[in-house]
């Protein structure tokens, strides 16, 4: 294997603590004398509501050494005069919607990665927009003028290279990571630091006593291969800085599968109450699937009872779906064959094997009524993104009891970072 050395010029654009600089921007636009970014502050899942969990944290809360992840009473212990703010998805999604539309607005090869990442192909740009690292600087003080946040952007000639080079140092920086820059920029790093390198992997690493992404990059790649297989092959690649996956287009689906769940506030002992919750977790789901113009082969469902015994089902469909109804039937039926009459803590609806919308082939066992709900997703869809998630929902919704639209903005909420850039 031999370094990547092509002359591919890659930008990563990555918002700042994307939850709470979203939630800090919109609060200032409300009259807010306050700015989170500021302050110690967190966004925060409810303890009530079982979701008691740091979901994002403003830096001056890191000298306290709040982590995300932790649990909401322990980062109080470390600072108790923390702010929490409640997550709100619906505006993360519109924030991460406008950096989208303002970066395709010069950018035609633009690909979302996650709710708050994106890559650029900037290759033979140059000439018509300037030298990378001022167009650089341009995009970031224009998403700072325009819409109030602010972003680190990365520069490299690979995905890999643009991606570690956004880390360098934040916020609010245009940092570079060429081929000629990595020994001195990228191999003092930790290990852990390296994309793909996580807690378990860097102990592997450091019983072979390897601590620096630079001795990772130089060491035996036999000997990665004989402790970790194919992977040490990937890591070492990824420590000489080689990775050479384009940036993929709108209609490419790099992602395998989309899902939500959600812990609930009561535990739930009877089938109504458990199909209410399926079907506001798939109403998110398919809504999401929709919105990514991608349909669906695969259906599963996941369980967690009270006492965090977790278990799943999943089928195959006939036919590739987007429909909400279609892929609800087939969650119940699956929640019906797989639940144990046990008290429930969590429910989740996955699904996989996706495929564009664009060629769907039917089958005999499709329903004759499948253009008409096609067609009623459409419109609930259009109005949904025009007014609002809440703007329309099905009357089952209405005491209230379970929120129409379950699952938030998670990991999967947009194609993330995988093993293959």
């Amino acid at each position: 294997m031999t370094l990547n050395k092509n002359n591919r010029i890659i930008m990563h654009i990555d918002v700042n603590s994307a939850y709470l600089s979203w939630q800090a921007v919109y609060e200032l636009q409300q009259g807010s004398n306050r700015d989170l970014r500021n302050i110690p502050a967190v966004i925060g899942g409810s303890i009530a509501d079982r979701r008691g969990i740091v979901l994002a944290k403003s830096i001056p809360a890191k000298p306290y050494g709040i982590k995300t992840g932790e649990v909401l009473w322990e980062a109080r212990q470390k600072c108790p005069q923390l702010v929490v703010i409640p997550p709100n998805y619906q505006l993360y999604m519109k924030c991460s919607k406008a950096l989208g539309e303002l970066l395709k607005e010069h950018f035609p090869s633009i690909q979302r990665f996650s709710i708050d990442e994106f890559f650029l192909d900037y290759t033979g740009m140059e000439a018509h927009y300037g030298e990378a690292v001022e167009t650089a600087n341009k995009i970031k003080n224009r998403v700072k003028e325009e819409l109030g946040f602010t972003v680190n952007i990365g520069i490299g000639n690979n995905k890999l290279t643009a991606k570690m080079a956004g880390e360098l140092k934040k916020p609010d920086l245009v940092h570079t990571l060429w081929q000629h820059e990595i020994k001195d920029k990228m191999w003092p790093l930790s290990v852990g630091e390296l994309f793909m390198v996580g807690r378990k992997t860097k102990k592997k690493l450091k019983e072979l006593n390897i601590h620096t992404i630079g001795d990772l990059a130089t060491t035996d790649i036999k000997l990665l291969q004989g402790k970790l297989k194919s992977f040490g092959r990937l890591i070492w690649a990824y420590a000489n800085g080689i990775e050479d996956t384009p940036v993929y287009g709108e209609n490419h689906v790099p992602m395998k599968g989309m899902g939500n769940s959600s812990t609930i506030k009561f535990d739930v002992e009877d089938r109504t109450t458990a199909y209410k919750i399926l079907l506001s977790l798939t109403e998110s789901v398919a809504l999401r699937l929709r919105d990514a113009n991608c349909c669906c082969s695969l259906v599963s469902v996941s369980v967690r009872n009270t006492d965090l015994l977790s278990y799943s089902h999943q089928r195959q469909l006939f036919s590739a779906t987007n429909i909400t109804n279609e892929i609800y039937k087939t969650v119940k039926e699956l929640f019906d064959e797989c639940w144990k009459g046990e008290k429930i803590r969590h429910l989740g609806v996955r699904i996989g094997e996706l495929s564009s919308d664009q060629v769907t082939q039917l089958s005999l066992f499709d329903g004759k009524n499948q253009e008409k709900n096609r067609a009623l997703d459409q419109v609930i869809d259009g109005l949904r993104d025009k007014y609002g998630k809440p703007s329309v929902i099905r009357g089952i919704f209405a005491d209230g009891e379970i929120v129409p639209l379950l699952g938030g903005v998670g990991e999967e909420e947009y194609p993330m970072m995988s093993s293959i850039l």
